[in-house]
């Protein structure tokens, strides 16, 4: 009681500033005797659902779809480059190339040799990147706005003209696989690894964006040369600008920049759902003082509309398996509860503890308690706020406002669903709550390293 009692004053606390900063310094002037705060709170943050959609510009570059966030007074722009696909782009035989090509794309371009890239970029203070995930890929840009313009040249060259020499590729192909050799050297990594095989097997996610070590050695110059004519098609492609940027004067630089590249024919297609028959537990043995392990069950993609009472759900679970494993019984130092933001989704439970039947036990009993037990309005408005104030405070940068409207363009129905979140969270009931329980939390497929002898398959069982 005392645990959630602290938790509710908390959570209130995190209502409180985020009404505040929702409402701005006029909204308590603004109740009147004929409105009740409810109604008053509901329009505010309606009207600020409408502000930030209505600082999104939209359109079209021969088939180039363009978002461009206005964000006045912001002394940085973000900019990313994003092209469709992700792990669907790929095969078992050339897994890695799409994220090769990309890191070694911001390393030189024609116009911009390695010496001469590095040099502007460390004068001007500007960041080109590059990642990968099973959904898309980006090449991405942060600048200084006093230095967009010159910065937005080398972006584009980098895009449009990679050097992508043989000294550059095998640089970078250099750095790849040494990283790649090491995902069997952290246990957590390794579980992730181990993880992706069970979850993904028979599913195009099973080629992995990043790749393998004996994929990502074989590749060569040539074959990046190759994939980046390939996907440097309109149809493939999204932009996104956010910055104190005029819409009409981004539009021109992006014409100039990207204007004759053919459209080509790529329609992007729904990537096919994840569907778990049963629960499985698979053990690989390592001499290790603790137990890993993770199970993950197949979730809604955030096309759902389940997705928001997924959320809430999630981060129930991951309040209630804290307090059980760790405050309560100190069986483990970091247990969690997670669900990920993918075409295809998975959530999960993860925990390390020498005793991994308790802990996972007690896991699997918070998750069937969300199932049967009621659940408190006040709890949901609580984790409401909570997640609301950690995804607002994630969503400061420029940079993680660009990559949100990508997300939720790509692969969450479209990118104005984005300033929708705050009014889909806010309708969520406990009866929604505990509906997606019971229908997502089940047949959980477990991975583990370390002492099979510690793990009973039983245990590791739930709705399968």
């Amino acid at each position: 009681m005392r645990n959630k009692i602290a938790i509710r004053c908390r959570s209130f606390l995190l209502t409180l500033t985020l009404l505040a900063s929702l409402a701005g310094p006029g909204f308590a002037a603004q109740q009147g005797p004929a409105h009740s705060p409810a109604a008053v709170q509901t329009q505010r943050v309606e009207d600020i659902v409408a502000q930030q959609a209505a600082l999104v510009s939209e359109f079209d570059v021969n088939g180039l779809k363009v978002l461009v966030k206005r964000r006045d007074g912001s002394l940085t722009v973000a900019a990313g480059l994003f092209i469709r696909g992700g792990s669907r782009n790929i095969s078992a035989s050339n897994a890695g190339i799409e994220a090769l090509m990309l890191g070694a794309a911001t390393e030189a371009s024609v116009n911009f040799p390695r010496e001469k890239m590095r040099a502007e970029l460390s004068r001007m203070g500007t960041v080109l990147g590059s990642g990968v995930n099973y959904d898309y890929s980006s090449l991405s840009l942060v600048s200084t706005r006093p230095n967009f313009d010159r910065s937005w040249d080398m972006f584009a060259d980098v895009a449009l003209h990679p050097a992508l020499t043989k000294d550059v590729v095998e640089l970078t192909r250099d750095k790849m696989v040494a990283s790649l050799k090491d995902d069997t050297d952290d246990p957590d990594t390794y579980l992730q690894r181990l993880q992706e095989k069970v979850a993904y097997a028979g599913h195009p996610y099973d080629n992995r964006a990043e790749g393998t070590v004996e994929t990502v050695s074989r590749l060569t110059s040539e074959d990046l040369k190759a994939y980046h004519q390939k996907l440097m098609e309109t149809s493939r492609l999204l932009l996104v600008v956010v910055g104190d940027l005029d819409p009409a004067q981004v539009k021109t630089k992006v014409v100039a920049a990207f204007g004759k590249l053919p459209r080509g024919s790529y329609k992007a297609e729904p990537v096919p759902q994840l569907s778990f028959a049963s629960s499985s537990v698979e053990v690989t043995t390592r001499d290790l003082p603790t137990n890993y392990v993770q199970g993950v069950f197949a979730a809604p993609p955030l096309t759902s509309p389940d997705i928001y009472p997924m959320r809430i759900a999630a981060a129930l679970l991951r309040d209630r398996v804290f307090e059980e494993v760790r405050v309560k019984r100190n069986l483990s130092y970091a247990p969690n509860a997670f669900l990920n933001g993918q075409g295809a989704n998975i959530g999960g439970i993860y925990v390390s503890a020498v005793d991994a039947n308790q802990a996972t036990k007690v896991m699997l009993d918070e998750m069937t308690r969300l199932q049967r037990e009621p659940i408190d309005l006040d709890d949901i408005k609580a984790i409401i706020a909570q997640y609301l104030t950690t995804y607002y405070m994630g969503q400061e940068t420029n940079a993680a406002q660009a990559g949100e409207l990508a997300q939720s363009e790509l692969i969450g129905g479209g990118w104005r669903n984005s300033p929708e979140l705050i009014n889909r969270l806010r309708a969520v009931t406990p009866a929604d709550v505990q509906r997606v329980a019971q229908k997502y939390f089940r047949n959980l497929r477990f991975v583990v390293i370390g002492n099979p002898k510690a793990v009973d398959p039983k245990v590791f069982t739930l709705g399968g």
